[in-house]
């Protein structure tokens, strides 16, 4: 197992992969107890060798790996690369260029929603993951020869995953789904801590503008916080406080210690004058600065919410004759709003996916086409004009 702890042989080894067509590539981090993921291993695999770097150790300097990954003659392929690729930008603010993400590329290939990695090591390279290491603190040295092993049994695996996975790609003419799909991994923007777009990963759905403004004042400060002192953003203040406080908006230290969700104590303490502070502010913004806001989502008619739970099945059925995920093609939300509007602003009615769907889905709506059962399987077909011709008499 070759083990790279110096600059010297960190730039051999990138030499040498360099001159592969591929690589696969794993990171390894902890950020339980930090904002910022700190970086504690990463593994990567050429066609004929593989290694693990240690960036933990001492005057090693990343930057031919960097280089590496910026080299846009050498595919990258990751799995679930999201994270991977935020703590790369965030090392060296650099997206890697090409790079093939096995995750989407299964869903691509009608593998199921977000196929876990051993799940396609079982099913493509014909392996048994041992996962007895998974929850390893990769921060901690040494490393068991049985850890290192494990970290480095995800990039190995990874090669058969890929060229595999290329094949089925090459073979179904996919390959443009799985490019878009890629569009949002390989944007900086995606990786970006934006301080004003934190409340909406609070698990919150405000029922009005007013709770809205609050949240999103809140969440910014909290965000802002968490990053200025690198600890997770629980530890500044959950969503369940933030969450209490834009639906109550307390405006006075009797109120604030009324919230149940805010540990006993922070109502006089820093963070309760901040929160204060940031109710007041969020009262204070102007609704029309707001973001669009729809309360809980697209609020379905009767009529409409008929028409979605069709539209659910009918995407299973174009999914399962077509091979594919149904979550890569279009979500609840999506659905709800292509019920209620014909021109809703959703992926649905873009792309890749209006053609493979979002067409068929309008034209459910518009009752051109139904569901039926065809020999006891169920397929969309043209409606009977028959039936068509009486209900129109009537």
């Amino acid at each position: 197992m070759e083990i790279i702890t110096t600059t010297e042989s960190l730039e051999s080894l990138c030499a040498d992969l360099a001159k592969d067509s591929y690589v696969t590539v794993d990171t390894e981090f902890m950020r339980e107890q930090t904002f910022w993921p700190e970086l504690c291993l990463i593994q990567m695999a050429g066609e004929g060798r593989e290694a693990i770097i240690d960036p933990l150790a001492e005057n090693l300097d990343l930057k031919p790996f960097f280089g590496l990954l910026a080299n846009k003659r050498v595919m990258k392929v990751f799995h679930a690369a999201r994270q991977d690729l935020e703590i790369i930008w965030l090392k060296a603010r650099l997206i890697p260029e090409p790079i093939f993400d096995t995750q989407v590329a299964a869903m691509v290939c009608g593998f199921g929603d977000q196929v876990s990695y051993e799940s396609l090591a079982r099913r493509l390279a014909k392996v048994q993951i041992d996962k007895s290491s998974r929850f390893t603190d990769w921060s901690r040295r040494p490393l068991s020869q049985k850890q290192l092993a494990y970290a480095l049994s995800d990039v190995i695996h990874l090669r058969p995953i890929y060229e595999k996975l290329r094949a089925l790609l090459d073979k179904s003419g996919r390959e443009p789904w799985l490019e878009e799909e890629l569009s949002v991994l390989t944007s900086p923007a995606t990786y970006e801590a934006r301080p004003e777009e934190a409340w909406r990963r609070v698990k919150f759905k405000p029922r009005n503008r007013k709770q809205l403004a609050i949240l999103i004042s809140l969440a910014a400060w909290r965000e802002r916080e968490a990053q200025e002192r690198n600890v997770p953003r629980s530890r500044i203040l959950k969503d369940d406080a933030i969450a209490e406080a834009a639906t109550q908006a307390p405006q006075d230290i009797t109120a604030l210690k009324s919230l149940r969700a805010l540990p006993r104590g922070y109502a006089t303490s820093r963070v309760g004058d901040a929160v204060l502070k940031q109710v007041a502010a969020g009262l204070a913004i102007d609704p029309n600065l707001l973001p669009k806001f729809e309360a809980g989502g697209v609020q379905l008619t009767e009529k409409a919410s008929v028409i979605s739970d069709v539209l659910k099945l009918a995407l299973k059925v174009v999914c399962d004759q077509e091979g594919i995920a149904p979550r890569i093609v279009a979500n609840s939300g999506d659905l709800d709003a292509v019920a209620m509007y014909d021109d809703a602003n959703v992926p649905l009615l873009r792309g890749w996916r209006r053609k493979l769907f979002g067409e068929t889905a309008l034209r459910i709506k518009a009752g051109e086409l139904a569901i039926v059962l065809d020999d006891g399987k169920p397929s969309i077909l043209p409606y009977p004009p028959r039936i068509r011709e009486i209900k129109a008499a009537e």
